[in-house]
């Protein structure tokens, strides 16, 4: 192999890993973002089942509220 074939071989290479490289940093990046998201869907999640659990037992003691009221009349 030539000095100028195994000099475009190295820069081949080195393209190839620069492009490796460039991929596993956006890739880092897009990982980052989507953990974060998946954290905020998570405490949103959590927030929605205190909330429905609130709701839930609002409505229980409506209910109980309202059979008391029947049973007094």
């Amino acid at each position: 192999m030539s000095q100028p074939e195994l000099n475009q071989g190295l820069s081949d290479i080195e393209a190839k890993l620069q492009d490796v490289i460039s991929l596993c940093e956006r890739l880092r990046l897009e990982n980052a973002s989507l953990q974060d998201q998946q954290n905020s869907l998570i405490e949103e999640r959590a927030r929605l089942i205190e909330k429905n659990e609130q709701a839930r037992s609002k409505v229980e003691q409506m209910i109980m509220r309202l059979k008391s009221l029947e049973a007094s009349q």
